[in-house]
């Protein structure tokens, strides 16, 4: 059964918004339908890690949106496509570090169990990358990949591939390796999610089964672009969706 419900917007609240800037607009919000078939766990919605919650999704907020053409459906924004690069750990290490190398820049040493927040807190103290310049998901390592998407700066560019150099102990022939799984380019659709429609305004959850649900979508406001949990460059928003009424910092 879908998720597919009336959904109001009246809280002010900005609290897990870090991108919402202002509260001009966040009161004029539309009602929107999600094509849930669209969006990709770990990038755009989490599984909640409280057990009794586990069989529910939750969106992030403050995802860009776009109108799918054909179906009138909200779905990710698709401008200037992102580099989307994978770090994995093999081998079950049970002690150790890592360093990651972009564009000749060396991050301090990373633990063999590193999360994606400690992850992107490394790579963020480099003095190539700024803060928002990349979004960081996935982990903790060893078990899982951690997924590193550019944006920021490096929006649509297809970037030096990162190089990694691991010390572990333990398990089996622990080492660990990067792989470019999208590369940086231009807009990556054509059916209509490559315009800036606005900002999911707030966290919504669904059934994992479920292929749409509804949201509320923030058309007019200032928001942080680096804050959004989907990287992407103000500049290229505004050449490709000028009548959109929002402002950036």
């Amino acid at each position: 059964m879908n998720d597919f419900q009336p959904y109001s917007y009246t809280d002010s609240v900005t609290a897990d918004r870090p991108w919402l800037a202002s509260l001009v607009g966040v009161q004029d919000t539309n009602t929107i339908t999600l094509d849930l078939t669209k969006f990709v766990q770990g990038t755009h919605y989490v599984v909640p890690t409280n057990p009794a919650l586990q069989n529910r999704r939750v969106m992030k907020s403050g995802i860009p949106l776009g109108v799918v053409t054909a179906s009138g459906l909200y779905a990710p924004y698709s401008g200037p496509r992102s580099e989307v690069q994978t770090v994995t750990v093999t081998g079950a290490p049970t002690g150790g570090t890592y360093t990651l190398t972009f564009s000749g820049q060396t991050t301090a040493a990373i633990p063999y169990n590193a999360t994606a927040t400690q992850v992107k807190t490394a790579l963020e103290a480099l003095s190539n990358i700024n803060v928002g310049d990349v979004a960081v998901s996935g982990g903790p390592h060893p078990a899982t990949a951690i997924v590193v998407t550019f944006g920021g700066q490096y929006l649509s560019d297809d970037v030096a591939q990162m190089t990694a150099t691991g010390s572990f102990t333990g398990g089996s022939s622990p080492a660990i390796a990067v792989a470019t799984t999208t590369a940086g380019g231009g807009a990556s659709a054509s059916d209509g999610t490559e315009v800036l429609a606005g900002f999911l305004v707030s966290e919504i959850s669904f059934n994992p089964t479920s292929t749409k649900a509804a949201g509320a979508l923030l058309w007019h406001g200032e928001v942080f672009a680096g804050q959004c949990p989907v990287p992407f460059d103000p500049t290229d928003v505004a050449s490709t969706a000028p009548g959109v009424n929002i402002h950036y910092r």
